[in-house]
């Protein structure tokens, strides 16, 4: 048996308990695949990343869901890794904003860790959106989403977009269809199936606040339901969004968590790719033994 230092990172969070939580776990190398995804069990939370050395870039990130499937892009599994090793002292200072970057499946990254009043923020790049399935039809995703036909709007259209993890954006009347969709389960992975996506990112505008979006995302065929918060759906939103001229000022602010009674503020702007910001809470740094 070997003993790792790990533990949990509240991200987009600005209160403990609050955001999406995960799982962190250092000096991975020696762990194979297997006890990497009995590890994201044991931790049983939306994903556990496990940091690495890389050949490529400053740091190697792998992450995995709690049923054990691995899951690429640069989400709140990377910004999360980044901020607890920014929070535990390892990066040094950053009085002033350091770069790094990092190696996540096949793409090499840049992250960008400074302070904001007196807090560890990451700016994070995803890559570049990929467009993919368009859904014309929308019956199948309305029954799929538990909602009506008529509450999934055509502009923009449903469609699969891709910034490091494919996912269904799908738009929907209102904040308050966003919270009464309930999907059912089988129905839903057939959609999603058909689509060659990962998962779906269900999301209305706030008329209240211009540039702001509502959101909930689903992701059964991880085995991970409904998500808190989650940088790789809210970035292809953004980048799809701003290639349809729906964003002001190349900016989006995404609600999440809310109906899981964990409310997360994503921060995105396009430079021109997505960039995702946010800040963490360490809330918890032991001694795993596996």
């Amino acid at each position: 048996m070997a003993e790792y230092v790990a533990g949990l990172i509240d991200v987009f969070a600005e209160a403990p308990l609050s955001g999406n939580p995960l799982a962190v776990v250092e000096g991975a190398d020696g762990l194979s695949d297997a006890q990497m995804r009995r590890i994201a069990g044991e931790f049983n939370q939306a994903e556990t990343t496990f940091l690495v050395r890389s050949t490529r870039a400053d740091r190697k990130l792998r992450s995995f869901t709690a049923s054990g499937a691995e899951v690429f892009g640069a989400g709140h599994n990377a910004l999360g890794a980044w901020l607890w090793l920014a929070e535990t002292g390892q990066l040094g200072p950053l009085d002033a904003p350091r770069t790094f970057t990092q190696e996540i499946g096949s793409d090499v990254l840049p992250i960008t860790l400074g302070k904001v009043d007196g807090r560890v923020h990451g700016r994070m790049r995803q890559a570049p959106m990929r467009l993919g399935s368009l859904l014309t039809e929308r019956a199948p995703l309305a029954e799929a989403l538990g909602l009506d036909e008529r509450d999934i709007l055509a502009s923009p259209a449903p469609r699969v977009v891709d910034t490091g993890a494919a996912h269904l954006m799908v738009r929907v009347r209102d904040p308050g269809t966003v919270d009464r969709a309930a999907p059912a389960v089988d129905k839903l992975l057939a959609v999603l199936g058909h689509a060659c996506a990962e998962g779906g990112y269900v999301y209305a505008f706030d008329p209240q606040a211009p540039g702001s979006a509502y959101a909930r995302f689903f992701n059964p065929t991880v085995g991970l339901w409904e998500d808190a918060a989650t940088g790789t759906a809210a970035g292809p939103l953004a980048a799809y969004l701003g290639a349809e001229g729906l964003l002001k000022d190349s900016a989006l602010e995404v609600e999440q968590g809310v109906k899981m009674g964990r409310r997360s503020i994503l921060r995105l702007r396009l430079v021109p790719d997505p960039e995702l910001s946010g800040a963490g809470v360490v809330v918890m740094r032991g001694t795993l033994v596996a």
